[in-house]
């Protein structure tokens, strides 16, 4: 039982971080593709209340569980000599820092963005520049490659670290492909 309840709080954690970046991801695939200011300002308002009311209580989950279970079950800084628990914890903690720092901000930033066009009654020259920054498109699209390698990593506890490289080099290539191909797909500003 001591286990149990630690790895269930893990689970729902990542299915409801899962859960928030699939809604980010479909909210702004949505906002990508609407040219009316109202429409977008509500695409844009799923997009943080996926990140607020999932991503972030999902996350502060897996903190906790994970934290936890390394602690009783993993010998504390003992994990560091397992490959695939090192690299669950690396690659949690650099998307948390990500999340909460380059693409939350992001978000958070074209929302209020979104709201001062809404007062002025249309899309700002700021707000389409903002659109379509690269960088936080980037690691937006980097989310749930990321987070299906740690998954992978859980799942398959690997003793070597190629699958942390492999992963992560399958990750960024995604992730790149996506930040070139999506705004082709849906070129913001262009009717």
């Amino acid at each position: 039982m001591t286990y149990n309840l630690p790895k269930f709080v893990h689970i729902l954690g990542a299915i409801l971080m899962g859960a928030g970046l699939v809604g980010v991801w479909m909210a702004d695939l949505r906002s990508r593709q609407l040219r009316e200011l109202r429409q977008f300002a509500e695409a844009v308002r799923n997009i943080a209340v996926s990140y607020d009311g999932l991503v972030v209580p999902g996350a502060v989950l897996l903190l906790a569980s994970g934290t936890w279970m390394i602690v009783e079950f993993y010998g504390g800084f003992a994990f560091l000599g397992i490959p695939w628990l090192t690299s669950m914890v690396v690659l949690f903690l650099a998307e948390f820092i990500e999340g909460n720092t380059v693409t939350r901000l992001y978000f958070m930033r074209l929302r209020r963005m979104t709201r001062r066009a809404l007062e002025e009654g249309g899309f700002t020259p700021e707000l389409e520049r903002e659109r379509g920054k690269l960088v936080p498109s980037f690691t937006h699209f980097l989310d749930l490659p990321v987070l299906t390698l740690i998954i992978a990593l859980g799942a398959l506890k690997p003793e070597s670290w190629t699958l942390l490289v492999a992963g992560s080099l399958i990750a960024v290539v995604v992730a790149g492909a996506l930040t070139s191909w999506i705004p082709r797909l849906y070129p913001w500003g262009n009717e």
